[in-house]
């Protein structure tokens, strides 16, 4: 996935990342890795941030999720790209 261009995802589930990341909550995360396989993590959202125009969040156990990669969080799918 690192050389597939970043297709940005939903200002308002961005909205929610950043709140679940602010309350520390505990959350379940479905996303694709880079080989495209289907991962599912349960960790904390430390940060979520952007870095050279892609956006990534950081979990408490050091994984780092690019956010196109996410099918979704805490249950709740990423919605269609804009």
């Amino acid at each position: 996935m690192p050389d597939t261009p970043y297709q940005p995802i939903d200002c308002n589930y961005y909205d929610r990342l950043e709140a679940w990341a602010t309350m520390r909550t505990i959350s379940r995360i479905v996303f694709r890795d880079e080989t495209g396989e289907e991962q599912d993590v349960t960790a904390c959202i430390m940060d979520v941030y952007a870095l050279n125009k892609v956006e990534y969040m950081r979990m408490d156990n050091g994984l780092v999720i690019r956010l196109d990669s996410l099918i979704s969080v805490n249950n709740i799918p990423l919605p269609d790209r804009c």
